[in-house]
């Protein structure tokens, strides 16, 4: 189907191209959202009569786009969330969680602005783009920790999944050390081993 972009959209095209899409895509999402008229005689001689009303609407929403992504842009947050000894989480973190917790700290960021791919399913530092608008993106600092402690530990640069499975082992090994010295003693006390051992 052929369509003429009403605004920019990412991987399509800019205001004013005709361009050919999936019926369902225009169908359901260009047409519906006013992102798009479809390509035929009355329609294109309209979007040249509106293009300079068009194009400053896109203009106008663009500035205020920048400027509200100025206050954000590069903000880290901070999402605790539980997760095994291997860091793999209880579940995962959303462009919908991500969305929520911005807005408890006062940043307006819908669930659609938030670009990201696939959910988050493990710990550690993740940059995520928010996108503002079609031709204004930022990036935001997203931190998943199990605790606060955790929380800065991995935002000054320590790998916390490999330091907690290092003083695992360490435990392990101290416990065995003293297993088998105990084990010694014990056979010792028996006499079963030479007290030299």
């Amino acid at each position: 189907m052929n369509i003429i972009l009403l605004e920019r959209i990412e991987k399509l095209g800019d205001i004013g191209d005709v361009v050919n899409v999936k019926n369902g895509f225009a169908r359901n999402f260009l047409l519906p959202q006013n992102k798009a008229l479809l390509a035929n005689a009355a329609n294109k001689a309209r979007f040249e009569a509106e293009r300079e009303h068009i194009e400053a609407r896109n203009a106008a929403k663009r500035e205020e786009a920048r400027v509200a992504g100025e206050n954000i842009d590069g903000a880290s947050y901070t999402l605790i969330r539980q997760s095994s000894d291997t860091g793999f989480l209880y579940g995962s973190v959303s462009a919908r969680d991500i969305s929520e917790h911005a807005k408890t700290l006062g940043h307006d960021i819908a669930r659609n602005q938030v670009d990201l791919n696939q959910p988050i399913k493990k710990i550690g530092l993740y940059e995520v783009k928010i996108r503002l608008h079609a031709e204004v993106v930022i990036t935001i600092s997203v931190n998943i920790a199990r605790s606060e402690d955790e929380a800065e530990r991995q935002v000054a640069g320590e790998n916390v999944i490999e330091a907690t499975l290092e003083a695992s082992r360490a435990e392990a090994d101290a416990q065995a050390q003293e297993m088998a010295r105990a084990s010694r003693e014990a056979a010792a006390q028996r006499g079963d081993v030479d007290e030299e051992l």
